[in-house]
């Protein structure tokens, strides 16, 4: 069998299954050349899902006719050189417009900066025409049309029609979000006008236009520096979550891209305080050497490959942690609006009970006989003198914020931010009054949440307190669960659990942490045999001693249906406000929501 060369046609059909893999694929690649060009306003316009129409129009610098007559020709490029080192251009491989061209119908017209007239070139199914004078603004339009005409096997792999629609959406939405001071409007047939005004340096409005109005009120700014890599962008509150990942935006060097070593580490940057199955929400942009990283990995430049991954990876959970520790226990702003849109003047269910007198005796509501200044020696109190076992005592941290809150806080209670303890309902919520509103907290996801961060914070200074069982407790498993826990013992003992084998199918549980306070061990301990065996019986613990911790906080936390009292209560308040992160439980639902007396108002009509 000889060996031939293919014709210059099929070459260019081969690099467009690389390039031009759907029509969101062909309008990536056209916008990128838009803003290569200096565009500040770039219009998309689409038809049947961008398959029978694709038209780019935008007012950069424009091409000449000599321009025209190259950019259809492969490997022909204004954006480098000779080297693959410097790239700072979104464009620079000279394939997208040949390979559009030899799959599709496509026209660009276009008329250079202080040329009087403009030119038009014309490609179908890789046969160029002559390029010819052609009327143009400033700029350039690129139409396409019939895409995947001249490889019908192609147009079989599409998706629907609303599929491919909303797969150029996500395009526009993400060079939006990178590209604020440029004007982006997207319309056609297929789908209503979208348009996002430019807003100049104002990155976080730009956010807010793509990602909605709440962004802005649940996000905290990412802003961190290691060995000359800069991450910057914002981070939404754990709360403000998604149901899917398609929130999470990622750039690098300007370039949107969708790198799997981003978006692991951003995932694991939320780790235990988000829901399994829900996902944070999140735009990040990373600033570095050209040389430190390379775009040239694939054809269609959405993947990238670092230098350094790891000093990547660890920059961004790093930030990330840094900057919801220093955002404090904010919960999402949702979650009030959403309660408030549950309530409606003179609203009944249909299917709800005749209303009842009040009867003080028999009502859920728990109004309390308390002083009016909430001593902040009651929060400092041992929990176990409270009853309250299982609530990790006080630290230094709480002395010394209360020591600054003392003189106010003495005298009107509700100067705390989480405010003071007015009542407890349904014997899981704890109801406090604040300077301007109220909360409701979740007994048990707050104290949950205050047993994981001192179980953790206690993991990276020592081996946690231990408190010894009177009589070992032996739990029964399988063979092969003993075998896991057995191989992890060093690990489990560094957090203050110590297990030895009893035969070979059980445990003896000798020492649980002393955070716990009477747990179910055994319980414990069989869940924890399950999430070893999930993880890879051959995985080191290593990486996963705070979803450990997370589990062991979840047994040890103060149940729901259990009374408190108010000075039990206010500790409770008084530790969360010390306690970073404290505004969403381990599995990430919020722990309180706060309503603004305003709100309130509002919900009767006054104002």
């Amino acid at each position: 069998m000889s060996i031939k060369l293919l014709p210059e046609t099929l070459i260019n059909q081969i690099a467009a299954g690389e390039v031009i893999e759907r029509p969101a694929s062909a309008a990536k690649e056209l916008i990128e050349n838009a803003i290569d060009a200096g565009a500040t306003r770039i219009e998309i316009a689409t038809a049947g899902g961008g398959k029978a129409l694709l038209r780019i129009t935008d007012n950069g610098c424009g091409m000449s006719a000599d321009d025209l007559a190259l950019a259809v020709k492969r490997h022909c490029t204004s954006k480098i050189d000779t080297h693959l080192d410097d790239i700072r251009t979104l464009g620079f491989r000279g394939e997208a417009l040949p390979s559009i061209g030899s799959v599709a119908r496509l026209t660009i017209t276009s008329r250079a900066q202080g040329a009087a007239d403009g030119a038009s070139v014309s490609v179908t199914g890789g046969q160029v025409s002559p390029v010819k004078p052609a009327p143009a603004n400033t700029g350039t339009v690129v139409e396409v049309r019939d895409l995947f005409f001249a490889t019908p096997a192609r147009l079989k792999f599409l998706k629907t029609e609303r599929a491919e629609t909303g797969a150029i959406t996500e395009i526009v939405k993400r060079m939006a979000i990178a590209f604020p001071a440029i004007r982006f409007v997207l319309s056609g047939s297929d789908r209503q006008v979208l348009e996002f005004p430019a807003t100049g340096e104002d990155r976080l409005a730009r956010m807010a236009q793509v990602l909605g109005a709440d962004f802005r009120d649940n996000a905290i700014e990412i802003d961190a520096v290691r060995e000359d890599v800069a991450l910057t962008g914002y981070a939404g509150v754990p709360t403000f979550n998604r149901g899917n990942g398609a929130h999470q935006y990622a750039f690098v060097n300007g370039r949107p891209v969708a790198d799997k070593l981003i978006l692991q580490a951003i995932r694991a940057a939320y780790a235990e305080t988000i829901p399994h199955g829900r996902y944070p929400v999140a735009v990040l942009s990373l600033s570095l050497d050209p040389a430190l990283v390379d775009v040239n990995v694939h054809p269609a430049k959405s993947d990238v490959r670092f230098r350094d991954p790891g000093l990547i990876r660890g920059l961004i959970i790093g930030a990330i942690r840094e900057a919801l520790t220093k955002g404090g226990n904010r919960a999402a702003t949702t979650g009030a609006s959403h309660m408030i849109s549950s309530f409606r003047p003179g609203f009944s269910p249909r299917h709800a009970a005749p209303a009842h007198r009040f009867n003080a005796e028999t009502s859920p509501w728990r109004p309390m006989d308390m002083p009016q200044a909430a001593s902040p020696a009651a929060a400092a109190i041992p929990a176990r003198q409270h009853g309250f076992e299982g609530l990790a005592e006080p630290s230094a941290r709480i002395d010394r914020a209360e020591h600054h809150a003392v003189s106010e806080a003495a005298s009107d209670p509700q100067q705390f931010p989480l405010g003071a303890a007015r009542a407890q309902i349904h014997a899981n919520y704890i109801v406090a009054q604040t300077g301007d509103g109220l909360v409701i907290v979740d007994q048990h996801a707050a104290h949950e949440r205050l047993v994981f961060e001192a179980l953790r914070k206690g993991l990276a200074e020592k081996r946690i307190a231990s408190q010894a069982l009177l009589i070992p407790e032996i739990v029964d498993l399988p063979e092969e669960d003993c075998d896991r826990l057995m191989d992890h013992a060093t690990e489990f003992d560094r957090l203050g659990l110590a297990i030895e084998r009893f035969g070979p199918g059980a445990i003896a549980i000798r020492e649980t942490p002393a955070l716990l306070g009477e747990t179910d061990a055994a319980g414990l301990v069989r869940q924890l045999a399950d999430e070893i065996a999930e993880w890879d019986a051959a995985a080191t613990l290593s990486g996963k001693l705070d979803y450990v911790a997370a589990t062991m906080a979840c047994h040890g936390s103060v149940r729901s249906g259990r009374r408190l009292r108010a000075e039990e209560m206010n500790a409770l308040l008084r530790q969360m406000e010390a306690t970073p992160g404290s505004g969403q439980c381990n599995h990430g639902r919020p722990t309180f929501i706060e309503l603004k007396l305003a709100d309130i108002e509002r919900l009767f009509g006054r104002s």
